[in-house]
């Protein structure tokens, strides 16, 4: 069974890179404070990396 993970926005995109903010709706993180569920795949873990610093991530079973 594949692992999932929780992807948290803390902070805003407003001002951020333009691609960090493409970033941010390809995980379909729309606005602040909002959580969405993704596969733990080596794509998603390189979305996450580039936006880091905007968002929390838990590691669900």
């Amino acid at each position: 069974m594949s692992k999932k993970l929780k992807i948290i926005q803390t902070r805003s995109g407003i001002g951020a890179l333009k691609r960090h903010q493409a970033t941010l709706r390809a995980l379909k993180l729309t606005r602040h404070q909002k959580n969405v569920v993704h596969n733990d795949t080596p794509q998603i873990r390189g979305m996450i990396f580039q936006i880091r610093h905007l968002v929390e991530v838990e590691e669900i079973d």
